[in-house]
């Protein structure tokens, strides 16, 4: 359910469903795989022992993606004008990045992945096989969303909602996570 739920990478991927369709954003999966991946193996191995010794750490590493969010919020909003045909989409190094610093990496890799797993174990590499099975079927997901509302509003209405519907999400997400850090 995390998974699925709005989030940083699930907003980036229904904007290009809905800014460019469906074909052409099916090549981000990759990225949101590499990102997710790649950031709970390097969590798990150094930034979990790290940030066990200093918390402030976390803290820091918190509010540097509660910005990174609100920096990506500001610029799918600003390209919310953008006509379809105008509209540049959203790029393998942005949605890796995205996914990289998305909040649901700690979750995963502290939460949802047995501690007690080293990164040579068979039952770490079948979480891992599991989990790459639910993020491209998600990704899908997301991504036919957008390409529904191409669909449905063709021309600026479609990117502008596609652009500021991102935009909106990846906002909320900052603010959970700002809150997180306030609170």
């Amino acid at each position: 359910m995390l998974l699925a739920a709005p989030g940083p990478t699930n907003a980036l991927l229904a904007t290009s469903g809905a800014a460019k369709g469906f074909g052409v954003s099916l090549g981000l999966l990759s990225a949101s795989l590499l990102g997710y991946l790649l950031a709970i193996a390097l969590l798990r191995a150094v930034v979990g022992p790290v940030i066990a010794a200093a918390p402030a750490l976390g803290v820091a590493l918190s509010a540097v993606m509660c910005v990174y969010l609100l920096y990506l919020a500001w610029v799918l909003w600003r390209r919310s004008g953008t006509h379809l045909s105008d509209a540049q989409p959203i790029t393998f190094q942005r949605v890796f990045l995205t996914t990289m610093l998305n909040p649901k990496a700690i979750v995963f890799a502290f939460s949802l992945f047995p501690l007690g797993f080293s990164a040579g174990e068979v039952g770490l590499l079948t979480w891992f096989g599991i989990l790459s099975v639910l993020i491209i079927l998600t990704g899908v997901l997301w991504i036919a969303v957008g390409a529904m509302l191409r669909r449905g509003m063709y021309g600026t209405a479609a990117a502008e909602a596609g652009y500021r519907g991102g935009a909106v999400v990846l906002m909320l997400f900052a603010c959970m996570l700002g809150w997180r850090l306030i609170g």
